[in-house]
């Protein structure tokens, strides 16, 4: 299934920001943003964060879906794990946010997989701290 992509390089940068922050809002742990464009082609980037036990991975997945909602972003073409809450998958097209438990993060490490691609800078308005996604 082709999905039509139709918003601005400019827009989704932003929701895969906020959806960054959001998840750093709800205490999420090594929260990072990989620009995977160049070399997957079906997606810009991945939000990547994870979370202490399985009842904070579903709340910090439950979170960033309704920050998508206040700022009128996407919705999720689908959402995975979310009752499972190991490993959730949030599939808004244009970025895709992987909100894993603390151990499902190291077992599949994705950040080791994709180590080559550009990581992208978020701010956390709240305190104001300019974070590197590498965090």
């Amino acid at each position: 299934m082709t999905v039509a992509r139709s918003a601005s390089a400019a827009d989704v940068r932003r929701w895969a920001i906020e959806a960054a922050r959001a998840a750093d809002a709800k205490q999420a742990d090594h929260v990072v943003i990989l620009d995977v464009n160049e070399v997957l082609g079906i997606t810009d980037y991945f939000v990547i964060c994870s979370a202490r036990n399985d009842r904070l991975v579903k709340t910090v997945a439950e979170t960033i879906g309704e920050r998508m909602k206040d700022i009128e972003g996407p919705k999720p073409l689908r959402i995975e794990g979310l009752a499972e809450a190991h490993w959730v998958l949030m599939d808004y097209a244009d970025f895709v946010v992987h909100v894993f438990s603390t151990d499902a993060r190291g077992f599949y490490d994705l950040e080791r997989l994709w180590r080559d691609v550009p990581r992208v800078e978020w701010e956390d308005t709240g305190s104001g701290v300019r974070r590197a996604v590498s965090d």
